[in-house]
């Protein structure tokens, strides 16, 4: 079954809304493992304005489930964190300074030297490494010669065309992951995937080994609470 991860950003911004320590980020991703996710994922950014640097550290003592921190590697702060916490997987984010959330996949082409080189570091430190990217074939035969482990589909544009035409909106996704799975990599996605668009992602994309998803599984725990929540996620999966 496709594994769920927890991303529990949105934790942290509550938190640091009002400063001190509620909500409890290190508590949220204790609890997303014991409500039964698969996996924690955080996105440290450079200004910290939602998980900071010492909530990663603090989180990797007491994961018991897989841990993925993503995030820019073109800033030395983070490649100096993910090697010194060393988690279950790292995926890299072609973010730039300041961005609001993640909007595109890495041009895998255009930056292959880059991505090469940073990938090596990582998968010699026993780092599973996955790639962000868009739908596109170049793009994820690209992340394949890389030596990258994975791909994380950037699943925004499928999220919008849903409710339009799903099969038209998934149809890229489907060709994408048939490229990654011929190509030898593993399959993630994430990004705007919910309760109405998860089920039919899931069933439809052969071969999908994780989806990590914070924004809208959080909205939901606002209503439906959060061990609620994260367990109707974990059903659109099955």
């Amino acid at each position: 079954m496709t594994k769920l991860s927890v991303n529990i950003n949105k934790f942290a911004t509550l938190r640091n809304s009002r400063g001190g320590n509620n909500p409890d980020v290190v508590k949220a991703a204790v609890d997303a493992q014991v409500f039964g996710a698969d996996g924690v994922t955080v996105h440290p950014r450079p200004d910290e304005r939602h998980i900071r640097y010492a909530d990663v550290h603090a989180i990797k003592k007491i994961i018991t489930t897989e841990f993925n921190i993503e995030g820019n590697s073109q800033e030395q702060k983070f490649v100096d964190l993910v090697l010194d916490v060393r988690p279950t997987q790292v995926t890299l984010v072609p973010d730039a300074l300041g961005q609001i959330t993640s909007n595109h996949g890495w041009d895998t082409i255009r930056h292959r030297n880059y991505l090469t080189d940073i990938v090596s570091t990582f998968r010699k430190a026993g780092i599973r490494v996955s790639l962000f990217v868009d739908p596109v074939i170049a793009m994820v035969e690209g992340a394949a010669a890389t030596g990258a482990d994975r791909v994380e589909l950037y699943t925004e544009a499928y999220a919008h065309e849903y409710h339009a035409d799903r099969e038209k909106a998934i149809a890229p996704y489907r060709t994408a992951a048939e490229c990654a799975i011929k190509s030898g990599l593993g399959l993630n996605a994430g990004h705007d995937l919910d309760l109405h668009n998860l089920s039919f992602f899931a069933r439809t994309i052969a071969g999908l080994d994780e989806v990590s998803i914070g924004h809208a599984l959080i909205c939901d725990a606002l209503y439906l609470g959060y061990e609620n929540a994260v367990q109707l996620y974990k059903r659109q999966l099955q």
